[in-house]
């Protein structure tokens, strides 16, 4: 598994009265194959997610993925780290299926026809070869999230963070896309209130004012937010 570092991390952003800190000063590795970020909104948990692929930047401290420093590799970090989004619309930029996921694929395919063989067989192999020429436009929540995720898995990424991905899902699209997490054979990292989502987890950070309060296995985690919330 990837090993990722936060050494003495602060975030802050100026504010109505003047500096305020998202998260304050946090040090931790993780090293577990998933773990899940877990606390009430505006705690910081989103905040902390972003700061492995460089979504979001430090004020002070070193975020290091894999020995790869964030700040000052930007560029490999995101090749090495993949984020998928709350809402998929952020994600899906392109006409239909099949293009979106070939955009991921601009870079390690060059060659537009065999990126597009490579496309259809990623979409095949998770079974959604059936949307390859759908518009983005007219998938439901499910497919969307599902073809986004694909989009990120398509780079082949060594870490997936996952950015309270089942949020906007009903209960069995959720638990589809909570399965396909789950199973991947990439780090996870989740940031979710699905707490039986999170409970899967091996290891579990619940935050709550910038701060995390609570740090270890997942189940345990989960059970003392539900009992301190």
């Amino acid at each position: 598994m990837s090993s990722l570092v936060l050494d003495r991390v602060v975030v802050s952003a100026a504010g109505v009265d003047g500096v305020v800190e998202i998260l304050s000063e946090t040090s931790l590795e993780i090293t577990e194959p998933s773990i899940a970020l877990i606390g009430p909104n505006g705690s910081g948990k989103s905040t902390l997610a972003r700061l492995f692929n460089g979504l979001v930047t430090p004020s002070s401290g070193r975020v290091v993925v894999d020995g790869i420093d964030v700040a000052q590799d930007g560029r490999r970090a995101r090749q090495h780290v993949g984020f998928a989004f709350t809402d998929p619309s952020a994600q899906l930029v392109m006409p239909t299926v099949l293009e979106d996921v070939m955009l991921s694929l601009r870079r390690t395919h060059r060659d537009k026809g065999e990126r597009r063989a490579a496309a259809l067989a990623i979409l095949e192999a998770r079974g959604l070869a059936e949307l390859a020429d759908r518009s983005v436009h007219t998938l439901s929540g499910g497919q969307r999230q599902l073809v986004a995720l694909t989009g990120v898995l398509a780079c082949d990424p060594q870490v997936v963070v996952a950015d309270e991905p089942t949020t906007l899902l009903d209960l069995a699209n959720g638990r589809l896309v909570g399965d396909l997490l789950m199973g991947l054979p990439q780090q996870l990292v989740l940031c979710t209130h699905d707490l039986d989502l999170a409970a899967r987890c091996d290891r579990a950070l619940l935050i709550e004012g910038g701060r995390v309060v609570f740090d270890g296995p997942a189940p345990d985690a989960v059970d003392h937010y539900r009992a301190t919330a």
